[in-house]
């Protein structure tokens, strides 16, 4: 096994067959199948193209943390949309934080005036009445902070 095919292996590991109906398992092995073989001849092209800039290892890790990123960034607007879109009550802060494996603090604090933007930009709803202040926003005494 090369190193490219190790690392498509730890990407696209297969589950446990006892989590599948035996009929489904074919396609899934096949699905997995398909995946490491794309993922092996990418980070492959990507080396032989590349030198040192696309280091196997490295570039794996990388595509991993952008994915990781990606999800936090869903899981901000999403938890927006719960708190700030949703009628005729806000989804409860405990739940949301379940859902999101998150504490109820963290999801009071885990989105701001671009993830609501985002979502209202999406979605074109008008959100309730913002709470949070902008850094924009003028103080008391009519300057920005």
């Amino acid at each position: 096994m090369t190193m490219y095919e190790e690392i498509a292996a730890i990407l696209h590991p297969t589950p446990d067959p006892e989590n599948f109906p035996e009929e489904a398992r074919s396609e899934i092995w096949a699905d997995i199948a398909e995946a490491r073989e794309r993922t092996a001849f990418n980070l492959e092209a990507a080396w032989d193209a590349h030198g040192d800039d696309a280091e196997p290892l490295l570039s794996a890790l990388a595509g991993a943390r952008r994915r990781r990123e990606e999800a936090e960034a869903d899981i901000r607007r999403l938890v927006a949309y719960g708190r700030e879109f949703t009628r005729p009550r806000p989804y409860k802060l405990a739940d949301l934080a379940n859902a999101a494996g998150m504490s109820i603090s963290g999801v009071r604090t885990a989105y701001d005036h671009e993830e609501v933007a985002a979502v209202q930009h999406a979605t074109g709803l008008k959100p309730r009445e913002w709470r949070a202040t902008s850094p924009d926003d003028p103080t008391e005494d009519g300057s920005t902070a």
